[in-house]
């Protein structure tokens, strides 16, 4: 018998105007893709089993995490899979709020990641609405994966925002990234990049290793593979069509 893998691969999505940016300092979320781009990550969505994304980032978009297309579901569902992948989040304070729309819409497994000393209280403020889960303080991305794959995630797809890009990154846990590059500047210091300072694996005497480069509308789609660490990880998948 095969053992599980000790990680899920890990998919890094993300889209950023030319100088790094993946949003503005603004109310208003920046769409920087179009509806070309949409369909290809709901795509990429459908084919994983998790998507993680950080406290901030459900504060501030309030996504739902769900595979869009009918269709998608439909093949998900017949492949003997959940209709959409677990929806996850992963925060250091646990100021959450029961009813987001991550919690509120689909029938998706909810799970939060969180500091041990915050799971009692977090546990009680979101009731039946998630799983909460000791994630250590801080919180330990390589803790978190080793607890998605046990409980049986072998592709997991995170979606943002920057903290989490760095987080992941940083610690040399991403197999995958795909950056799409929207044809426009945001140029304010205040707004969020892709990722901040930190220690990345990949620099100059470690580069990753280009695998596509398309157009998807009017944006540009590069697909890098880390090959970072010898563990195992769980075999890629393709996404559902």
């Amino acid at each position: 018998m095969t053992a599980p893998p000790r990680r899920p691969r890990v998919l890094l999505s993300v889209a950023t105007s030319v100088d790094g940016y993946i949003d503005t300092a603004g109310p208003e979320r920046l769409l920087l893709s179009g509806e070309e781009d949409f369909d290809r990550v709901d795509a990429e969505r459908a084919g994983c089993d998790a998507i993680l994304v950080g406290a901030g980032t459900l504060r501030r978009d309030d996504p739902r995490l769900l595979v869009r297309s009918a269709e998608r579901r439909a093949a998900r569902l017949a492949a003997g899979r959940p209709e959409h992948p677990a929806k996850v989040v992963l925060t250091t304070t646990g100021d959450l709020d029961p009813t987001a729309r991550f919690f509120t819409t689909g029938p998706a497994e909810r799970l939060v990641y969180c500091p041990g000393r915050a799971v009692p209280g977090v546990a009680v403020r979101l009731g039946d609405a998630a799983t909460v889960v000791d994630a250590g303080d801080p919180p330990d991305p390589a803790r978190v994966l080793a607890d998605l794959a046990a409980r049986g995630v072998r592709r997991l797809m995170v979606e943002g925002g920057g903290a989490m890009h760095t987080l992941f990154l940083t610690a040399g846990l991403v197999d995958e990234i795909q950056l799409v590059v929207a044809p426009f500047f945001v140029g304010d210091p205040a707004a969020p990049r892709f990722v901040g300072p930190g220690a990345f694996p990949h620099g100059p005497d470690h580069r990753m290793t280009p695998v596509e480069t398309r157009l998807v509308g009017d944006c540009v789609l590069i697909r890098w593979l880390t090959h970072t660490g010898d563990h195992d990880r769980a075999s890629d998948s393709p996404p559902v069509p």
